[in-house]
């Protein structure tokens, strides 16, 4: 009896250890995501003639990359062992990191943010999968929250720690990952425990290989479109080819023994329906994030700096509705909860609509929707990850994990590519205000319709009481 208190209470204190350490990586991970939207601005009068459209690829090969070896490197973790492929992730994140920092142009910007999301890609899944697997099944849904509010801790500090970067040199928006992630990096090769995998097959290279090749496409068809004609023959034809690599990555999905998209996965309670969501929510969270950037950078003037403490106040209230939203979820359920995040984060981007003017107006204009929109975020992506990842059997912690994160960085992809489109090159400050407005109703519409699938999520009920 004693030696299983022992083993219980070894067991949660190793939880603590995993959790503090594999954070970092978490946390890196969506620093930059913030911290490189802020210096947008700067990267482009640096690269002189850059345009938004091109410019939009340095947030875009990220995601589109990161979304594609999310899942062959989370079955790399389940079946090498998540400690090797965290750390080998980390240490590709930290170099890519270097090297976005000595970038040359865009073109070389973009190729090294192609090796950061290589190692993001496989730190994130592994990430988890070590937390789960050194979690008590009762305490998960909680160890879930607090992954997911860590992210969240990354976009409260990412826009001001970027601002403060961005008024030095851009380039130390990449340079400051280096130093943070050596020292997780030396502490998690001595301190992070080694379960082993399962041994299991490799993964479907081809399947990933065509879902980039179909995300590519599309999102060039929409980043382009303005500038080829939407009806010509180029723009149709990289809709086409998108079709075609989507096509290609479920017949490869259906047939390959280690797929993309397990089949298996997508009849686990809540996870179909959490990918759409996730998908859905994270176009309306890009493009929100990418908007307010440009409006205060582009149309009110302001500095990096001024621009991220704007943003700060939306993502800080994230990490204190992830960690509360458990008591709602006791009392209402998870479905009910993702819906009202949608509804929120809405009301935030209405806001903006009907307040915010040419002159600036902070307080009575873009403050309201951060706020509103923080606690969508709060409400809704943490909640979803946890209703996701609920069903998942232990040995496909990573992988399942990893299928919800590519839905996510497709979302965060599709989103700038939508709001790229939507804004086109509007000519004068009333038609820019006009365009902002449309692409803020489209965000707002994403966010509803995320809402309404969420709704349908249900928790087991003692996962759900543990929150509290």
């Amino acid at each position: 009896m004693n030696s299983v208190v022992v083993e219980k209470e070894q067991r949660a204190v190793d939880s603590r250890v995993v959790l503090g350490i594999v954070a970092v990586g978490v946390l890196l991970s969506s620093l930059d995501l913030f911290i490189v939207n802020v210096a947008l601005p700067d990267i482009a009068a640096d690269f002189t003639g850059s345009k938004i459209s091109g410019l939009s690829w340095v947030l875009n090969a990220y995601a589109i990359v990161f979304a594609a070896l999310l899942v062959p490197a989370g079955r790399l973790g389940d079946r090498s062992g998540n400690r090797t492929t965290f750390l080998i992730g980390l240490a590709v994140f930290i170099l890519g990191s270097a090297l976005c920092a000595v970038s040359w142009d865009v073109g070389a910007l973009v190729a090294f943010r192609v090796l950061q999301a290589v190692g993001g890609a496989m730190l994130i899944p592994a990430s988890l999968g070590l937390v789960l697997a050194a979690t008590p099944p009762e305490r998960r849904a909680v160890a879930v929250r607090l992954w997911v509010a860590f992210g969240g801790l990354g976009a409260a500090l990412g826009p001001v720690f970027g601002g403060l970067l961005v008024e030095i040199d851009w380039r130390w928006v990449f340079l400051v990952n280096v130093p943070i992630g050596v020292i997780a990096l030396v502490i998690g090769f001595r301190l992070l425990p080694d379960p082993s995998g399962d041994g299991g097959s490799l993964p479907d290279g081809f399947g990933a290989l065509m879902l980039v090749g179909s995300v590519a496409t599309f999102i060039l068809a929409l980043v382009k479109g303005e500038d080829w004609g939407w009806g010509s023959a180029r723009v149709i034809g990289a809709f086409v080819v998108a079709v075609c690599f989507a096509i290609a990555f479920v017949v490869s999905s259906r047939r390959h023994h280690s797929p993309v998209v397990d089949p298996a996965l997508l009849r686990l309670p809540n996870f179909a329906l959490m990918l759409a969501n996730s998908l859905l929510f994270n176009i309306a969270f890009a493009g929100m994030l990418l908007s307010v950037v440009l409006w205060a950078q582009n149309v009110w003037g302001w500095s990096a700096l001024q621009t991220g403490l704007a943003i700060a106040p939306g993502p800080l209230v994230v990490p204190f509705v992830a960690v509360l939203a458990g008591r709602v979820i006791a009392k209402l359920g998870a479905g009910p909860v993702i819906a009202l995040g949608g509804i929120f984060f809405a009301a935030g981007i209405l806001w903006w609509t009907a307040s915010i003017t040419l002159e600036p107006n902070y307080a009575g204009g873009l403050l309201g929707g951060m706020l509103l929109t923080g606690l969508g975020v709060g409400l809704t992506m943490p909640t979803s990850f946890a209703a996701g990842t609920a069903g998942l059997p232990p040995q496909r912690f990573a992988t399942g994990s990893a299928v919800l994160s590519m839905a996510k960085q497709i979302g965060l992809a599709v989103g700038v590519a939508v709001l790229v489109a939507v804004l086109g090159t509007p000519v004068g400050p009333d038609a820019t205000l006009t365009a902002f407005q449309h692409g803020w109703y489209v965000i707002a519409g994403a966010s509803v319709a995320a809402g309404v699938i969420g709704l349908a999520a249900r928790l087991p009920r003692p996962a759900a009481a543990t929150a509290e």
